[in-house]
């Protein structure tokens, strides 16, 4: 369904028979005889509790079958259902699970490719640049040539607010390139810019063809007209699990010029990579670059050295939670020296938006990004006061490296980069950052944050209107199969009340936010009812002949039977309240956490 959360595979035949995901054919089959007792057809006359016990036997029956075959186990933990349904549809001459496996990673890998063969990947890149004191002098706020991509597309502004007019050098730019693929292992990428100035302008097409040589190499072959004529190949290939070499050459057209450049990368750990680059050619250099990145931050360091320059340049972001970040950056050169601070939060699944505040040699800036889909294109500000041809070359380039890394297939995203002062002023730098940072609080806590929170509701509220009747049938099915529970647990419950053993008092199970809800205000609405499902009869039906209650790790609970997911595509708490040897006890857990009671740690 749309929408589910993530988290481990569902596993709902485990859940069904009440098994571990690791539990032995001995200990799936007495998990089958102990639900067989209860719900075999012929243990009842009445004709209704006989339909809701066949009705569930089926299933039971499903899942044991499933569960006690090697074969059926194995495909069924790898690729769920899906993989079972189209198991058993190809024939008995794939007897042998590496064959099932080998077959159905197949079919997967058609319908990927088909679904990518089906669809151009355009994407385009603006630059432009705005001048206000140009503008108050009586000229025009930007000169050169409007420009009208098709989209999808980047849109960037430089505004330039104060200081000289240095940065009009270059007007406008723009970058298009549309991706295709044109075989299983072939891809090609055909792209074009157009710079413009006040005076002059010029132009660059070029194509990157990359095919797969092997599951563990790659080519590229690179050629571009004009500015920066240019022809190029460049090779990939995985030298181990853990490392990858690059190596590329390219000539000028223009003056004959040859660059050779090697790279190595090497992943150190789990969440960090590191990378060598070497580059001959008339701008010889050599750079060594380390990358980090896991759930709450990332970070990344590079220093190069050239002939006649070096750099050296290091950024940190943190994730503050799963919509916002912020940043810090430095930069060191030999014609650079700046920090970067700034901050983004995530507006929808495809939109980021950013801002940026930075101080350096060059002045004071903001820098305003808006990012529209899965790839980000931005090029930094110090990149427009190179020569047209340099920047033309430059876009050409990064065109080149997207598409060689297979980033996302459409890009959009709007920047607007702002000149506040040449000046290293210190109070108009103080004033610069506490500003916006106090109004993006404003702003948040009075507009965006009350607006989110209202449209959030109103998606809940959808998504509710789609799956009532959806969840009414599984309540329903629930239901009815706790009747046929509710025998053995009272049974149950009234033996272990006698002898002071565990007994299950409450438990629901439904929406983590509806149960915190709950529990803040000691009462259930209406509205938060709707989200939880009682669950007593099944956990005292669950307890074993040892007086305990144990739930599996990685299973999710909905599937248990007498379980129902009353709100689908949330996350899910279970709370269980129950008593032992006369005392109270009560304990939380997640969707798919293990649960084992009776513990002293969960007396109240």
């Amino acid at each position: 369904m749309d929408g589910e959360e993530a988290g481990p595979p569902k596993r709902e035949l485990y859940a069904l028979l009440q098994v571990s995901p690791e539990a032995t054919d001995e200990d799936i089959r007495k998990a089958y005889r102990h639900w067989a007792q209860v719900y075999h057809p012929d243990k009842y006359q009445d004709f209704h509790m006989q339909q809701i016990a066949t009705e569930n036997f089926q299933r039971i029956c499903q899942a044991y079958e499933i569960l006690s075959d090697e074969y059926k186990r194995q495909i069924y933990d790898i690729y769920g259902m899906e993989g079972i349904n189209s198991g058993l549809e190809l024939g008995p001459k794939l007897n042998k699970v590496e064959e099932l496996k080998a077959e159905l990673e197949r079919l997967r890998k058609r319908k990927e490719e088909e679904k990518m063969l089906a669809h151009f990947r355009p994407s385009g890149t603006i630059l432009s640049h705005l001048s206000l004191p140009q503008f108050l002098d009586g000229d025009g706020i930007m000169r050169g040539y409007t420009i009208t991509p098709t989209p999808p597309f980047i849109l960037k502004f430089s505004v330039h607010l104060m200081g000289s007019s240095e940065m009009a050098d270059v007007l406008m730019a723009m970058s298009s390139e549309v991706q295709s693929q044109l075989s299983k292992r072939t891809a090609i990428a055909i792209g074009g810019n157009l710079e413009v100035n006040e005076n002059s302008g010029g132009g660059a097409a070029s194509t990157v063809l990359r095919h797969q040589l092997s599951p563990v190499s790659s080519i590229e072959f690179i050629a571009s007209a004009g500015l920066r004529a240019l022809i190029g190949v460049q090779t990939t290939r995985n030298l181990s699990l853990h490392s990858t070499a690059t190596i590329a050459i390219a000539k000028s057209l223009r003056d004959g010029s040859i660059n050779l450049s090697n790279t190595w990368t090497r992943q150190l750990s789990e969440t960090a990579n590191g990378n060598i680059q070497l580059l001959l050619g008339p701008e010889s250099s050599i750079a060594v670059g380390w990358q980090k990145k896991h759930e709450k931050m990332s970070a990344s360091g590079e220093l190069k050295i050239g002939t006649s320059s070096f750099a050296a340049s290091a950024h940190y972001t943190h994730r503050f939670s799963s919509k916002s970040h912020g940043r810090i950056a430095g930069r060191f050169g030999s014609t650079n020296l700046e920090v970067e601070v700034g901050a983004g939060r995530k507006l929808s699944n495809f939109s980021t938006v950013r801002m940026l505040y930075t101080i350096g040699i060059q002045g004071i800036f903001w820098k305003f990004e808006l990012h529209r889909g899965g790839q980000k294109l931005i090029i930094p500000y110090e990149k427009y006061l190179m020569d047209g041809e340099d920047l033309c070359y430059n876009i050409c380039h990064r065109s080149m490296v997207l598409f060689t890394c297979k980033k996302a297939s459409r890009t959009n995203s709007i920047g607007n980069l702002m000149l506040l002062s040449r000046h290293l002023n210190p109070v108009f730098a103080t004033g610069a950052f506490v500003i916006p940072t106090s109004l993006y609080f404003l702003l948040k806590k009075f507009v965006v944050k009350p607006y989110y929170l209202q449209r959030e509701k109103q998606k809940t509220l959808e998504k509710k209107e789609r799956n009532s009747a959806q969840v009414q049938e599984a309540r329903a099915a629930a239901e009815k199969a706790q009747q046929l529970l509710k025998i053995v647990a009272n049974r149950k419950i009234s033996r272990h009340l006698e002898t002071n053993e565990l007994v299950i008092t409450k438990a629901v199970y439904g929406s983590s936010k509806a149960l915190k809800k709950a529990d803040e205000s000691r009462e259930v609405n209406n509205e938060s009812a709707s989200e939880v499902f009682d669950v007593t009869i099944p956990l005292n039906f669950l307890i074993n002949d040892s007086g305990q209650l144990k739930l599996h790790e990685g299973v999710r609970k909905s599937g248990i039977m007498g379980f129902c997911d009353p709100c689908p595509g949330e996350p899910k708490l279970l709370h269980v309240e129950f008593t032992y040897g006369g005392k109270r006890f009560e304990v939380e857990v997640d969707d798919y956490a293990a649960l084992l009671i009776p513990q002293e740690s969960h007396r109240v």
